[in-house]
């Protein structure tokens, strides 16, 4: 037997996760789903603050600004919490044990620039990390292929670093006390504070 959505039998019920009392079951609806029902990019991000309040942000090489660490959820069942562990411990070497879920933001998907990729749009979640002590952040190691340097820097100078909607959905998340839902990183009229 496998973990959730392994490559085995998805109609078996896989062991209980580490990260919770809950069985992970397999959805053999999701599974025989037909390949035109749509499919939604997803992916999570982790805010990483040090005892002084400063963010870790990151600069990665395939792309231009800075980012916080976080990436793609994989196809084969990972969770969003999962992938911001995950993505974290790969570009950056930080082991993440415990994350409060502060944002969900839907992006709309964009035209293809003409010397770009598809830019589907997708669900981001933003956990909340909590602060890091400065031994723990002296453990960074960064993901050579993909990350060319790190930063802890003060929350205003950050916003200045990040990308659009990455900006928008730190700034109006980093504070947050119950998660917020965004689209485009902007709030939505109609949906509560």
């Amino acid at each position: 037997m496998v973990g959730c959505f392994g490559e085995q039998d998805f109609r078996q019920i896989a062991a209980p996760r580490q990260t919770g009392d809950d069985a992970c079951m397999h959805d053999p609806v999701a599974v025989d789903a037909h390949r035109d029902i749509p499919r939604i990019p997803a992916s999570a991000g982790a805010l990483i603050f040090d005892e002084a309040g400063r963010l870790l942000i990151l600069k990665p090489n395939y792309k231009r600004g800075w980012t916080i660490p976080g990436g793609q959820v994989e196809g084969d069942g990972e969770s969003p919490w999962d992938a911001c562990r995950r993505e974290t411990l790969e570009e950056c070497g930080l082991e993440v044990e415990q994350g409060r879920l502060v944002c969900v933001d839907f992006l709309s998907p964009r035209p293809r620039r003409p010397d770009a990729a598809p830019r589907p749009g997708g669900v981001r979640f933003l956990f909340h990390c909590g602060a890091f002590s400065d031994k723990r952040l002296q453990a960074v190691t960064l993901q050579a292929d993909e990350i060319d340097e790190y930063r802890l820097t003060e929350m205003d100078d950050a916003l200045l670093l990040l990308s659009g909607p990455l900006r928008r959905r730190v700034s109006k998340a980093a504070s947050a006390k119950r998660c917020l839902y965004l689209e485009n990183g902007r709030r939505v009229r109609g949906v509560s504070r």
